[in-house]
Formats: structure tokens, sequence, C-alpha cells
């Protein structure tokens, strides 16, 4: 465990306040500990693993972390079939949600949630670029979860972010993220429409400049997106302009960048990828296609 202690002593300095992975074993730098995630969410460390385990099998982490001034607590979440475990607080105290920054942004996060705290720390590549690309755009956000992506759009200079999501609650810890960050005159709407379903809905506010898709890799019932995400591909041409740029998310660790490359290559040849990348440096991965991949794609017909 002295590579995790010793990789987790750079990460939380690195993160000067901010929220950071400090940890990421899945992405198999440390042989052996790929069921074990520590996210870094001022003031707290929250503890994910993907396999079952018990907390004494982190005891010296915990202990590590215990002992660093600006950590107050470290919470133990099982992920996966290991949900029902229940969340529990191994260091410290948490009560309720609390607030995080990234990039001079200000986020709501449950450190104690069962599943997702609120923020995906891996998108932070991707809100940069948002943030630095939607000034003067109208943003589509699907898939928005908590929009994070809106208040980063809005950051930016956005004239209107549409955010669309099945989660109303989620829609709801949206809204309170643009008050954090005082955005509440900006012009975002919100849709709680499953979006295979609300086509004529989410069109009605476009066209769309700039168009942001961050779907769930396996959600059955609303989302699987070796089946699903071709269908929502298909509707850009009636969502954007020519010229609209498409920010294009997936993080199957069983699929490669080649699987929307050739969805779009295949079916939406007029447009054309500009970039891609992945997570932040806190993500490290043995190889090149395991974690999060991100494509930047515009619709030919005008200049970048």
């Amino acid at each position: 465990m002295q590579a995790i202690i010793k990789w987790m002593a750079q990460q939380l300095p690195a993160a000067d306040g901010d929220c950071r992975r400090l940890f990421h074993g899945r992405g198999g730098m440390v042989p052996g500990y790929e069921w074990l995630v520590i996210d870094w969410l001022p003031p707290v460390a929250v503890i994910r693993v993907y396999q079952p385990a018990s907390p004494d099998k982190v005891a010296p982490l915990v202990e590590w972390l215990g002992q660093r001034p600006e950590v107050e607590a470290v919470v133990w979440q099982p992920r996966g079939q290991q949900a029902d475990a229940g969340v529990e607080c191994l260091y410290g105290e948490v009560i309720g949600p609390h607030v995080v920054t990234e990039a001079g942004l200000r986020y709501q996060v449950d450190a104690r949630a069962v599943q997702n705290s609120g923020l995906f720390l891996d998108m932070r590549p991707g809100r940069a670029w948002v943030r630095q690309h939607a000034e003067g755009a109208r943003v589509l956000n699907l898939f928005a979860y908590t929009c994070a992506f809106s208040v980063a759009a809005v950051a930016g200079g956005a004239e209107c972010v549409v955010n669309v999501d099945m989660s109303s609650r989620s829609l709801s810890t949206g809204r309170s993220n643009h008050r954090l960050n005082a955005q509440d005159a900006a012009d975002v709407r919100y849709l709680a429409v499953n979006l295979l379903r609300s086509w004529s809905r989410i069109r009605r506010p476009g066209p769309y400049e700039l168009v942001v898709i961050d779907p769930p890799s396996f959600q059955p019932g609303s989302f699987v997106a070796v089946k699903d995400y071709i269908k929502v591909l298909r509707r850009l041409p009636e969502l954007t302009l020519p010229g609209s740029r498409v920010l294009l998310c997936h993080n199957d660790p069983r699929e490669t960048r080649q699987f929307l490359e050739e969805l779009m290559e295949e079916n939406l040849p007029d447009f054309a990828r500009l970039d891609s990348f992945g997570a932040g440096d806190d993500f490290p991965e043995c190889g090149d296609h395991q974690g999060l991949k991100v494509t930047v794609y515009q619709r030919e017909g005008a200049d970048a």
C-alpha cells in the first residue's frame, strides 16, 4: 500500500483546494488494486470499492488520510453489487451535502451518496473545453445530471443552455449549482424528460452551436450505449448548424475510441473530427483505451 500512499501524497497538494482523484486503481497502475478508487471532495476523502471488501483491508490508507490536516472525514462507499453493504464514515463526520470547487467554479456534492456524489471528476478536461468554447453559443447539454457542463458553459459566456436529463432531482441540484456560482440571471433551461422520446421538445430551443453528449454506459431501461448512442447521434443534423461543435463522451472500459469514431464516420460523414482527449492526469491508465474517451466533432459547412 506504500505505492498508493506515495501517489496520494503527490495528488493531495496538487489538488490545491479543488476536488481531485487521489488514487485511480481502476487504471491498473498498481496491480492488485484495480478495485479501489479514492476521491477527494474537500474536506472529505471517499474510498470507493468495486469488489467485496471490508474497511480493514485499507486500514493503513484510512490512517494516513486521517493524519492529514486538510482531511476532516473519510467515507467508505461500496459500489456495484456491494452497494447494499452501505456507505459509512470511517473517520470524522459528514453531515449532508457540501460544496467543492473546480477551476474557480462551485458544485454541490454528497460524499455519503450510495452511488454518484454529484460531480464526475474524470470529466474535468471536458468541462474546461466547454468553458473555453461556449462564448456566445446556444448549448445543448444531454444527460445533464447535475448540470456541471452547464455551469462551465455559462462561465464561458454561453448565450443559452438547455439541460436534458430524466432525473428531476439531479436537475434540481443543477439549479443549485448555478445559484452557487451566481448564475441566476443566465438563460438556463431544464427538461426532465427521456430524451429518446422527447426530440421535438429538445429541438425547439435550438438550433445549437455546441452540443454535449455524456451518457451513462449502461443504464437498463433508459440508455445502453452500445445500442442507444447511435439514436442520439442521428439527431445531430436537426439539432445543429454548419459549424456547430459536438463533444462526445464515452466511459465504457470495454470500448475504445473507435466505437464512437466508427459510428460518426458511417452515419454522420459531414461531421469532422477536431480533437480527442481523456481524463486528467489524476486518472492514469495502463493503456490508452480503458478510461474516459472524449472526442470533439464539428459539422462542416463553416469555418472552425
